[in-house]
């Protein structure tokens, strides 16, 4: 049964009884629900989560401003303030794993550790160019000589599915997302880090964590899981579990 957190603006489904240990944060257009299987298999062994909806996504309302994980994670800090009895473990993939850096990071006292599946958290290198078409009509638009729907059009025609599935203010939060850097918050991360990549990823590649590990000063990990993509907490929910039980000792 889903509850309201925080502000009574952001929902999330609670598992288990007694105080909060664990807190979910689901990737980009995906929903709590995405935990629901490492969440009970914690529950059975007594340790209480709650799985978040983050703000624009499942049955928790739009945001009211647009940013990247540093809103975010401004947005959910109320809601982990109220659940937190003792220090969590905040386990985060993809757009939720920026999130839970990011808390890390600016939030010290509430996190006793993190874990992260599938998480973009330093930029991916790409040698590949935009379009020459886009690069035409952008160069035009920026000089006035195109109008703002031909400019929409050809990021309609040439953007990601994201970016197209978008729209209204979580467009603008797509486009802080891509433009924010992270990588300072995770030079400033003390609580332990478990990272858990799939092997197949091909979204945020192994690369991704391997050079993020590089830049964390923190005790951390780095476990590939074979045979797992990006979406690993639904295709192998048992892997999170298993790191969550080693941060909590």
């Amino acid at each position: 049964m889903l509850r309201a957190y925080g502000d009574g603006n952001l929902f999330g489904e609670p598992y288990g009884e007694g105080p909060v240990r664990v807190v979910w944060l689901h990737g980009w257009a995906r929903r709590g629900q995405d935990f629901a299987d490492s969440a009970r298999e914690l529950s059975d062994q007594g340790i209480s989560s709650v799985a978040l909806d983050l703000p624009g996504f499942g049955s928790s309302p739009l945001p009211t401003v647009a940013g990247g994980a540093g809103i975010y994670a401004q947005l959910i800090t109320p809601a982990l303030v109220e659940l937190a009895q003792e220090p969590l473990v905040l386990v985060g993939h993809s757009f939720g794993g920026r999130i839970a850096t990011v808390i890390a990071a600016t939030n010290p006292e509430l996190v006793r550790g993190v874990v992260l599946t599938g998480a973009p958290l330093v930029r991916q290198a790409s040698s590949a160019k935009s379009p020459l078409r886009y690069r035409i009509v952008r160069a035009l638009h920026q000089k006035g000589l195109l109008s703002d729907k031909r400019m929409e059009d050809a990021r309609q025609h040439f953007g990601s599915a994201d970016y197209r599935n978008a729209h209204g203010i979580m467009r603008d939060v797509l486009v802080a997302t891509v433009n924010e850097s992270i990588e300072p918050e995770l030079g400033l991360v003390r609580a332990p880090v478990s990272m858990v990549w799939g092997r197949s990823d091909r979204e945020v590649p192994l690369e991704i964590a391997q050079r993020a590990g590089a830049l964390l000063s923190c005790p951390h990990t780095l476990r590939v899981v074979e045979g797992a993509g990006h979406l690993l907490p639904t295709e192998t929910p048992h892997e999170l579990v298993t790191s969550v039980m080693a941060l909590l000792g």
